[in-house]
C-alpha cells in the first residue's frame, strides 16, 4: 500500500521507486519513500561512496550556476531537476541576483508537486511537469514562455539526467534540440555518470535500477563528450566533477571521479 504523505499527489504509487527520489535519499533529503530507500540502500551496498558521488554532482551544479552568472546569464532552464533540496538553482541564482529567473522541468509528479510548494510566491521561478526528451513540449509550455526570454542567453542545465536517457531516445539528439533552440551566448551544463572508473560496481548499480521507474545507462567518456557537439566547450573541458573549477566552491577535490561534467557555449 502506498505511503500517505500530505505533499504527495493522491494518484502516486509510492511503492514504485523513482530516480529523483533515490537521488534525494543519497543527498540526505527527506522526500523519498520506503521503495526509494530500498533501492538507495542497495546502491550504497554496491557503491560505498554513492553519497559522495551524488554530492560531487550536486556541487558541480552549484559551481555551474555561479560560472554562468559570472558570464552574465540571469535566466536558467533546469531539465530533469528532480526533488528540490537546499541549494537548488533558484536559491543560488536569486541570492546573487534577485531578478534571476528559473524554470524547473521534471516528469516526476512528486518532484513537481514539491517544487510548486517551495516556489509558491516566487514570481521569478516556476516548474513544469514534462518529459525533457520532448523539447517541443518543454519549450512551448506557458511557464517557460513566460519566464524565459529566448532573445537573450539562457543557462541550460541537464545535470545527472542524461544517464536516464536510453540510446533509443538519442541523448545527443535531445541535447542538440535544446542547443538549437537557445540563442547564441547560451551556456549548456551537462553531467553524466560513468562506469569508466568502477566498471563492476557501476554495472551492479545499473542492475539495481533496472526494475525502477528510471533504468540507467552509464556511458564512457568517448560516448559522453560528443554530446557537446556544435558548442565551444569551456575550460577545463570535459572532466570528472571534482576537477571542474574547484575555485568556485567546495568540489570534493580528490573525491570520486565517477561523474563527467562540462559546460558548452553556443556561438
Amino acid at each position: 500500500m502506498s505511503e500517505p504523505f500530505s505533499w504527495v499527489p493522491a494518484e502516486i504509487n509510492t511503492d514504485v521507486p523513482s530516480a529523483a527520489r533515490v537521488y534525494d535519499f543519497l543527498l540526505g533529503g527527506g522526500h523519498n519513500f520506503a521503495s526509494d530507500r530500498m533501492v538507495g540502500d542497495k546502491v550504497l551496498q554496491i557503491l560505498r561512496d554513492g553519497r559522495a558521488i551524488a554530492a560531487s554532482n550536486r556541487s558541480f551544479m552549484r559551481r555551474a550556476v555561479l560560472l554562468m552568472m559570472e558570464q552574465g546569464i540571469t535566466q536558467f532552464l533546469d531539465l530533469g531537476s528532480g526533488i528540490p533540496t537546499v541549494g537548488n538553482v533558484h536559491e543560488i541564482a536569486q541570492q546573487a541576483n534577485p531578478d534571476a529567473r528559473v524554470v524547473y522541468v521534471d516528469y516526476d509528479e512528486v518532484a513537481v508537486s514539491h517544487s510548486q510548494l517551495i516556489l509558491e510566491g516566487n514570481d521569478n521561478a516556476g516548474v513544469v511537469q514534462a518529459d525533457m526528451c520532448r523539447p517541443d513540449d518543454v519549450l512551448s509550455d506557458p511557464v517557460v514562455k513566460d519566464l524565459i526570454d529566448f532573445s537573450k542567453p539562457v543557462g541550460l542545465l541537464m545535470i545527472a539526467v542524461l544517464h536516464f536517457v536510453s540510446d533509443a531516445k538519442g541523448p545527443a539528439e535531445v541535447v542538440a534540440r535544446y542547443r538549437d533552440a537557445v540563442p547564441e551566448g547560451s551556456l549548456i551544463a551537462l553531467s553524466h555518470l560513468t562506469a569508466d572508473f568502477k566498471p563492476d560496481e557501476m554495472g551492479a548499480v545499473v542492475e539495481a535500477m533496472q526494475h525502477s521507474r528510471d533504468p540507467m545507462y552509464f556511458r564512457t567518456f568517448t560516448e559522453f563528450e560528443p554530446m557537446f557537439a556544435g558548442m565551444e566547450v569551456l575550460q577545463p573541458g570535459v572532466v570528472p566533477a571534482p576537477n571542474w573549477h574547484p575555485e568556485l566552491g567546495p568540489a570534493g577535490e580528490g573525491g570520486p571521479e565517477d561523474v563527467y561534467v562540462g559546460i558548452g557555449r553556443k556561438n
